[in-house]
């Protein structure tokens, strides 16, 4: 949590003058007794008459208002300074989410980074909100009321002393007890907001395979288990409210004794007996306060130790600064290339090297599992390389800057994503100040112009999140328009044209032919009529590269090529 704090340095106003102000309603709090017991012992049995007691009374209702005012004050603060630090803490979480390589991200999992943006983040908050107010109001009101019990008894103030004593073993006693408990109890939660996620995301997969009562199921454990976690440490940490009354009570009870006592023995006024009363129970108040208090600040130190984790991360990609401008032959060279994704016990390219030249057309094929878009992703440098080495322009890529790399790339993934906003917002990710003119060349060169045109608002179209507007072929179509508003020197589509019929595929692909700033082209396919026609085709067999020539080459010379091409030609005749 002490790694934290600095997301407070912009907001250093607010977390002074939030607590002074508790301090300052707490000061004024520790005086209502004193009054109180004044209007008893001078007003009531000193014969000091009404005007005295109203005197007095309209002095507890300014003490009350100038408290008001403080408690307002204070909340304010503090909110706006809780409110500020979550948002500087989400801004460098997620900059920091950004940064990460995929494997990184494919760690960590989406479900759980939601979690640290979002419940994690919510409760440091409210962890901070509470801090702010509470941290120094209530200890100064507990050990201001001992201070007062002193002043007016010794005796009293004893008793203060060893019941404060006693309610800090208990209060300190069961947050260090909670606070590894709720570290798990937010771990469980990551695998429930993980099942969710994946049922929500696979409702289809699910209901076609009749498996919702076996997913019911799994849910329920998971959910089972987070509950069960919850309540146990919900009981831990349920001790503290009944441990704090009976303790107090018993205080009570003995203050009231020896009170009885010295009012009897006239050693004390029975105003006093009423304030030590009073001053107990604030103690009580605050203490419950204060036990909610560390209930929060426990949960948000397991939070805080969550996020920091991810922002301790170091990006497992290694950044270069270079710019790189000057095009060398070849344009791209892969070398003795290989790549294993976390601990994974063989690789998941192996060994793999080629060359390519500007303006080439590369086809990449292969099985399931072969290998295909990891080659692909190295290339913006997505991933690093376990052993060998990818040169762009002469430079390798871990020497190049990544920004300046990604922008000489237009890359088309797997899986179609739009965002949330119009087409032409859409289309301008790649050229923020793209033209509509230019939006309009990039959409006929993807065969997306009947899109369009099918559209009552056009370019102005809302998109839906994720393109559910549209269906798997046209947001295919508009993706690979959104990589071409920006002319790339490298683009890449990953089998982004599997939702096509073979006429549009074709239409495409005579299309990236004709560009005029002749892009160095790389299509991932299954189908060897999409890459039949390219300059070099690489095939891919288990993350090791068993061919590399031209279709009529391979046909000729790789036995894994020619099964695909010749299962494809029976079943398409052609």
């Amino acid at each position: 949590m002490r790694k934290l704090l600095k997301y407070l340095r912009a907001y250093k106003l607010q977390s002074v003058l939030a607590p002074l102000f508790k301090l300052l309603e707490a000061s004024f709090e520790l005086i209502v007794p004193l009054v109180v017991a004044a209007i008893i012992d001078n007003g009531i049995d000193g014969g000091e008459g009404t005007v005295y007691i109203i005197k007095m009374c309209l002095i507890l209702v300014l003490l009350g208002v100038i408290g008001l005012v403080c408690a307002v004050s204070a909340q304010y603060f503090a909110a706006k300074a809780a409110v500020g630090f979550s948002k500087e803490l989400r801004h460098d979480l997620f900059a920091k989410m950004q940064s990460l390589s995929y494997s990184q991200i494919d760690g960590l999992g989406t479900s759980r980074m939601i979690t640290r943006m979002t419940s994690d983040v919510n409760q440091i908050q409210s962890g901070v909100n509470l801090v702010l107010r509470l941290f120094m109001r209530s200890p100064f009101i507990v050990f201001g009321a001992m201070i007062m019990a002193f002043v007016i008894n010794a005796v009293a103030g004893g008793v203060f002393a060893v019941s404060i004593a006693i309610l800090c073993v208990v209060v300190f006693g069961i947050m260090l007890a909670s606070i590894p408990l709720y570290k798990k109890v937010q771990g469980k939660l990551d695998k429930v907001t993980t099942s969710t996620r994946e049922t929500l995301t696979g409702a289809r997969v699910l209901r076609a395979f009749c498996k919702e009562d076996e997913e019911i199921k799994a849910y329920d454990k998971r959910n089972g288990e987070l509950t069960k976690s919850q309540l146990f440490v919900g009981k831990i940490s349920a001790l503290m409210n009944p441990l704090t009354y009976a303790i107090i009570n018993c205080a009570i009870i003995v203050l009231l004794y020896i009170g009885a006592l010295k009012v009897d023995g006239g050693a004390l006024d029975r105003g006093s007996v009423v304030a030590l009363y009073n001053y107990m129970g604030q103690i009580l108040i605050e203490l419950i306060k204060l036990a909610n208090l560390i209930i929060t600040v426990t949960k948000s130190f397991a939070c805080a130790g969550r996020v920091n984790e991810i922002l301790e991360m170091q990006p497992a990609i290694k950044h270069g600064s270079l710019i790189g401008e000057s095009v060398k032959s070849p344009f791209i060279s892969f070398k003795n290339v290989c790549v294993n994704y976390g601990n994974a016990s063989m690789n998941a390219l192996e060994g793999v090297s080629f060359d390519v030249e500007k303006g080439q057309t590369i086809g990449v094929i292969g099985g399931t599992g072969a290998g295909k878009t990891t080659l692909v992703n190295l290339i913006p440098h997505f991933y690093d390389v376990a052993e060998g080495e990818i040169l762009i322009d002469g430079e390798n890529v871990n020497a190049v800057g990544d920004e300046v790399l990604r922008d000489k790339c237009g890359m088309v993934p797997q899986r179609a994503v739009l965002f949330e906003g119009t087409i032409r917002e859409n289309m301008q990710w790649g050229k923020n100040d793209a033209t509509d003119e230019e939006i309009s060349k990039a959409i006929e060169t993807a065969q997306a112009a009947d899109v369009i045109k099918a559209k009552e608002n056009g370019l102005d179209e809302k998109v839906e999140q994720g393109g559910k507007n549209f269906s798997g072929g046209q947001r295919q179509r508009l993706t690979i328009a959104r990589a071409l508003v920006k002319k790339p020197e490298i683009l890449i589509l990953d089998d982004s044209a599997s939702a096509l019929d073979y006429a549009t595929d074709a239409a495409l692909r005579k299309s990236l032919k004709n560009l005029d700033y002749f892009p160095t082209v790389f299509i991932v396919s299954q189908r060897t009529s999409s890459i039949k026609h390219a300059d070099k085709i690489i095939v891919l067999d288990g993350g090791k590269m068993i061919g590399v020539g031209t279709h009529e080459e391979l046909l000729a010379s790789c036995e894994v090529y020619k099964e695909i091409h010749f299962s494809q030609y029976e079943k398409e005749g052609a």
